[in-house]
């Protein structure tokens, strides 16, 4: 601090000579071109001196985002309104928004410079491309500006926060559920679950869509809540989705491929659940409809690869919430005997347990894998692995049990 304002006095002491001694040298020199060159000099000198004093921090920031319910990949335009009290002339003014995280940040992107002179109302536009899935805060805009000759510079940030929440972009694949077990046996099916309303097993909150044939009067009658009741069928095709969250070069791909399933889960007619654990736990539990689905799509919007626990020791841990009687899913790019042994004990209540391995598409499945593969089937685990290419029809190679 001592420094620079060392160095601002020396500017100010600099730009005074240079006036003085372009004003003696016009005195004694006398003539056109000596006084010439100090009033030529003079607005110069003065406009660098009125910029020293003038406070930069007078602009007022606003900022719009012109969308909403972003999706990674997407492109994004943000408006940047800046609104000053004091009419100075600016020659320049250079506003580059600072935004946390440097997986985020585009060099060059959120940066502009134009020439405002007299004008107290600027608007600035910048397009942000291919954004990446996540939180995104943006901490401020810095405004930078200076004079004609280059001897003084200002720069001024200016406190605006707002967070953009970039949501998991999705693929639309075809849901197939594994296995669909009924007392009298088991079937498959490749078409939209309905329910079997002969075979009721239980009650449930009543949710926006619900028929009325569907509602537990009973229940209503004693409590005053409404109730829904609970299909066989239903309970059959209900799928809990864990997503490991080791760290892995695969994770945003993993990611992507948690929001397919769950959507394709929701849109065939089931309840969906979600479960993942890192720095903090993130649990969904079965249920359907499109406000559900926006809460997981928020759950998967923050998610990061903060697991630092193995997968198989966060599955025993959280067996309780997971081994619901729903198929199982369980997407990682971690394949282990230990963590394959863990699946089979938690998934003994569940009905078809599968795990989605995500690799990457240039990654070559070795021997060991191969008898992890093998392991797996043996349990009654279905094991399928797939790259980013593969994810629209990761069901479709499955067989059908």
């Amino acid at each position: 601090m001592k420094i620079q304002f060392l160095i601002n006095a020396a500017k100010v002491l600099l730009i005074i000579v240079l006036l003085v001694g372009t004003f003696s040298y016009a005195m004694f020199q006398g003539g056109f071109v000596s006084w010439f060159l100090f009033y030529s000099f003079l607005p110069f000198g003065l406009y660098s001196l009125m910029m020293m004093v003038y406070p930069l921090n007078d602009f007022n920031v606003t900022r719009t985002i012109k969308s909403k319910d972003l999706k990674a990949g997407s492109n994004v335009t943000v408006k940047i309104h800046l609104k000053r009290a004091l009419p100075f002339p600016l020659f320049y003014l250079v506003a580059e928004e600072h935004i946390r995280g440097e997986a985020f940040y585009q060099r060059g992107t959120a940066k502009k410079l134009i020439h405002p002179w007299f004008k107290r109302e600027i608007v600035l536009e910048y397009e942000i491309h291919d954004l990446p899935r996540g939180e995104h805060t943006f901490d401020s805009v810095e405004l930078k500006t200076g004079d004609f000759l280059g001897l003084v510079q200002k720069s001024a940030y200016i406190e605006k926060t707002q967070t953009m929440l970039v949501y998991p972009s999705y693929i639309a694949l075809d849901y197939q559920p594994l296995q669909a077990r009924f007392d009298q046996g088991v079937s498959s099916s490749n078409v939209r679950i309905q329910q079997d309303t002969t075979m009721a097993t239980g009650v449930r909150d009543y949710e926006t869509g619900d028929r009325v044939s569907w509602i537990h009067w009973k229940s209503f009658a004693r409590t005053n809540d409404l109730k829904t009741k609970e299909f066989e069928e239903r309970k059959s095709h209900d799928v809990m989705v864990v997503l490991d969250r080791t760290p892995s070069q695969t994770f945003e791909d993993m990611v992507v491929l948690t929001a397919s399933v769950i959507r394709g889960v929701i849109r065939k007619g089931a309840q969906a659940g979600y479960f993942s654990q890192g720095d903090t736990v993130q649990y969904a539990p079965l249920k359907s409809g499109e406000s559900h689905q926006k809460q997981i799509d928020y759950y998967l919007a923050k998610v990061k690869p903060d697991q630092e626990s193995k997968f198989e020791t966060v599955l025993k841990q959280n067996a309780s919430a997971i081994s619901k009687t729903s198929a199982l899913i369980l997407i990682t790019s971690q394949l282990t005997r230990e963590g394959i042994d863990e699946i089979s004990k938690v998934s003994k209540n569940s009905q078809a347990p599968m795990i989605l391995f995500v690799k990457h598409p240039s990654a070559r499945l070795n021997q060991e894998h191969r008898q992890l593969a093998g392991l797996a089937a043996s349990k009654g685990i279905v094991l399928k692995e797939c790259d980013k290419r593969q994810f629209a029809s990761v069901f479709k190679e499955v067989k059908q049990a």
